[in-house]
């Protein structure tokens, strides 16, 4: 009946129930109340609808919805983001458009409401289909729960933006309560019910284990340390030393003085380096890399499991490594005094720092010494004892330290942006708990292998560049328009005058800035906001340049026991050397390595930035109560981000503080309604230890009125003493002028008598330049190099 109706409508338009009846032969009373039925039930569900006249037509069909692929980005309090491909603002989605959807998910929407910039409102949307969940596995501990008796109990991930419960059935094993497990999700949080349901994988331990804490945030984002036993097996195969067929055909540089320079307790060297004086004034740099793709042939379990991990993690105690140690310890090690298979870029190097010829080949060398960094620095600043155990190599030093000039010089004449911020070393005891965090430092010696290794990665990729031949590129593009805006607009805050325009901003200009800010308090959080507004590196197989490094050209060649892409550049090198009929084969595989690459670089990035915050708030638990002077690195909305003299940063609420306080856009400060007092970026405050939470990796401070206050005289200025009793700010013997700005007269205490607990050393404390350590296997430079 359904098409009759549709058919004759559609012939007719329009028609009057009656009409439609007769022409249908629908007149009988029975017949013609199964038609009012149908009709009825056709016009509930949107088929068709009446007119003022009370005729029917068919209703119109709306224009399917257009929709959009994204990521969502949950909240916490249970709203979110979604995030478009190409597109810099993200849409937001209210706790009731979220439809399930977990941290992470690809999702389906449909936009609600469209950006207004003129109200300054972003745009809305709704999610109306999860694609793809992100969450296929969580580790956490069991909490047995008889209220289900269909489940074992149940776990809560560490994930705050996941709320639910991950209800885990019953394994073959029985469970004690103890156990740290990973589960594979089964069923997902739907309308049917507001839970997780998952199997058990694995027992990764016990929260008694020592460093469980720190293995359970690598297990949850499917970090893993062991590797598989066909992968071992094929480790065990590789030799312990280079044959005298491995050397057929390879450069034979034994006879150069070549070291290596790194950490006091790397293991894995895979870079040394040479360096000659030329007569014509120039210098000859040899930077030497194990050749780890002689040994982990493309195919083998060692390279899918290789490009499965795609680089090695390091946090805080450990390194989770991209291939077996018996390869990265042993035989890819550049230890002293042992023939190496390697491959070099050796360049001749002008005094103003152009590559003016260069040779990219395979080698073999033999490395004089291993040196550390703590060793060349002593050498460098005049160590008489250090300069006479390793008289051999010490010109070479002086010569790389002279070179190292010339490029930094170089660098820095060309555009290049430093980024380098206080970066910090947790210290911890065997149980894995935080005794120390220190910061760490970077002498000439590391800087010096640093621009080393940039020079090299640059040679490489101008190489292949020019031969026109399938490549892997380690790119930086330019930043957004709207992200170097607002980094103007935050210098500007500090009375910074820019010359140019957000889209037209070169690196020089971005070089003056920073030049202008050095030695102000404020400087480090200037460089991070400068880091911010840049995109992230990536490594892509077209080639567009790296902004941050001023380069046109640039890979990444000088760590493949540690990174893919570098051991793929090495596999390029030698088959490109026996024949180019490979370029097809690699153009075919390269965009899938440069995405799993980035991928993968960014996952170790959140691991170690989540072990981090961990580990601090775990240090910090032990100075609650605590009294400390910091600088404010961020003022928001609701607060300021405090960060003291060891890194660690916390937050002091809006609403712990004493009084209201409006927040000023446009020049990024907090000032009191009351009492005047401003809060802006990069001024020193007195805080107090509120709270740790190691679990969360949050940390709470509150403020302690104090000397270093400063009173915007424009308001009102009324403040509190350091006691919190209020009083007149405005000092009797001097006038202040509206508008000028005066520092608390509070007699400031000695930070030096600052309450500690017994027994406690200083919470912070600068390594001594002397035995300074840059971890296991660290790396050199910076993540965005």
């Amino acid at each position: 009946m359904k098409i009759s109706i549709k058919e004759y409508l559609q012939e007719h338009d329009k028609a009057q129930i009656n009409d439609l009846a007769a022409a249908l032969g629908k007149e009988g009373s029975k017949d013609f109340r199964d038609l009012v039925k149908t009709i009825s039930l056709m016009e509930r569900r949107h088929e068709l609808k009446f007119e003022d006249d009370g005729s029917l037509r068919l209703a119109q069909k709306k224009a399917p919805a257009i929709t959009l692929k994204g990521i969502f980005h949950a909240h916490k309090n249970g709203f979110g983001f979604v995030s478009l491909e190409g597109e810099e603002e993200d849409l937001f989605v209210g706790r009731n458009d979220v439809n399930h959807a977990i941290d992470g998910d690809t999702v389906e929407i449909v936009i609600t409401k469209v950006a207004d910039r003129n109200k300054g409102t972003a745009a809305e949307a709704k999610i109306i289909d999860v694609l793809d969940h992100s969450v296929k596995t969580v580790v956490g501990q069991i909490v047995l729960d008889e209220e289900k008796p269909k489940y074992a109990g149940y776990i809560r991930s560490k994930n705050q933006k996941i709320s639910q419960l991950i209800y885990v059935k019953k394994p073959a094993i029985q469970l004690e309560g103890t156990e740290i497990l990973k589960v594979e999700i089964d069923q997902y949080p739907s309308r049917k019910h507001n839970y997780f349901v998952a199997t058990v994988r694995d027992v990764v331990g016990h929260v008694t284990d020592p460093g469980i804490d720190v293995l359970e945030v690598l297990e949850s984002m499917d970090i893993v340390s062991e590797f598989p036993e066909e992968v071992l097996k094929e480790a065990e195969q590789v030799p312990d030393a280079p044959s005298a067929k491995d050397l057929e055909g390879r450069l034979d540089l034994r006879e150069e003085i070549t070291f290596t320079i790194d950490g006091a307790d790397a293991k894995d060297l895979d870079d040394a380096v040479h360096i000659k004086p030329l007569k014509n004034g120039n210098f000859e740099l040899g930077v030497h890399i194990a050749d780890v793709s002689y040994y982990v042939t493309e195919g083998s379990a060692l390279d899918k499991e290789a490009l499965n991990r795609a680089t090695s993690v390091y946090v805080t105690d450990r390194v989770v490594p991209m291939l077996p140690e018996r390869l990265s310890n042993g035989i890819c090690s550049l230890n002293p005094n042992v023939d190496r298979l390697t491959q070099s870029a050796i360049m001749e190097i002008d005094p103003h720092g152009k590559v003016v010829k260069h040779t990219i080949t395979q080698t073999v060398i033999n490395t004089t010494f291993r040196m550390t960094y703590s060793d060349v620095n002593d050498i460098l600043a005049g160590d008489e004892e250090k300069a006479q155990e390793f008289k051999k190599i010490v010109p070479s030093i002086h010569q790389m330290a002279s070179l190292h000039g010339i490029l930094e010089s170089m660098r820095i004449h060309r555009g290049a942006l430093n980024f380098d911020t206080n970066e910090a070393k947790i210290l911890v005891n065997k149980e894995g708990k935080p005794v120390d965090i220190v910061l760490r430092q970077r002498g000439i010696a590391e800087r010096m292998i640093e621009s080393f290794m940039l020079i090299a990665n640059e040679t490489v990729a101008e190489h292949f560049t020019r031969m026109k031949l399938p490549f892997i590129y380690r790119i930086h593009e330019d930043p957004k328009a709207e992200k170097v805006q607002k980094f103007i607009d935050y210098a500007s805050s500090f009375g910074i005058q820019i010359y140019g325009t957000a889209s037209e901003m070169s690196q020089e200009a971005l070089q003056e800035i920073m030049r202008k800010v050095e030695g102000e308090p404020y400087a480090d959080v200037l460089s991070m906001m400068l880091l911010r507004s840049m995109q992230q590196a990536r490594y892509s197989e077209h080639n567009h340049g790296h902004y941050g490094l001023a380069a046109e050209y640039y890979t990444h060649f000088t760590s493949p026991i540690r990174r893919y892409p570098d051991l793929m550049v090495h596999r390029m090198v030698r088959e490109y050397g026996k024949s180019q009929e490979v370029a097809e084969h690699f153009e075919q595989v390269l965009p899938d390595i440069a995405s799993q690459s980035s991928s993968r670089e960014r996952r170790a990035i959140d691991a170690e930035r989540e072990v981090e915050a961990m580990k601090k708030a775990e240090y910090m638990e032990d100075y609650v109560g605590e009294e400390y002077d910091a600088v404010v690195s961020s003022v928001v909305k609701f607060g300021l981000f405090v960060e003291l003299p060891n890194t660690v940063e916390g937050l002091i609420h809006i609403t712990n503080l004493p009084e209201y306080y409006h927040f000023n856009e446009r020049d990024l400060t907090l000032r009191g309604e009351k009492s005047g007092v401003t809060f802006r970026v990069g001024q020193q405050i007195r805080i107090k230890v509120e709270r740790a939470d190691k679990m969360t990796g949050e940390i709470d401070f509150s403020y302690i009125p104090s000397e270093w206050d400063i009173v915007e005289k424009g308001l009102k200025a009324k403040g509190r003493d350091r006691d919190g009793n209020r009083r007149d700010r405005r000092r009797k013997d001097k006038k202040v002028s509206k508008g000028s700005t005066v520092r608390r007269d509070d007699k400031r205490k000695d930070s030096s008598k600052s309450k500690k607990k017994k027994g406690k050393k200083p919470f912070y404390k600068e390594v001594a330049k002397k035995g300074a350590k840059h971890g296991k296997g660290r790396r050199k430079g910076s993540r965005a190099k």
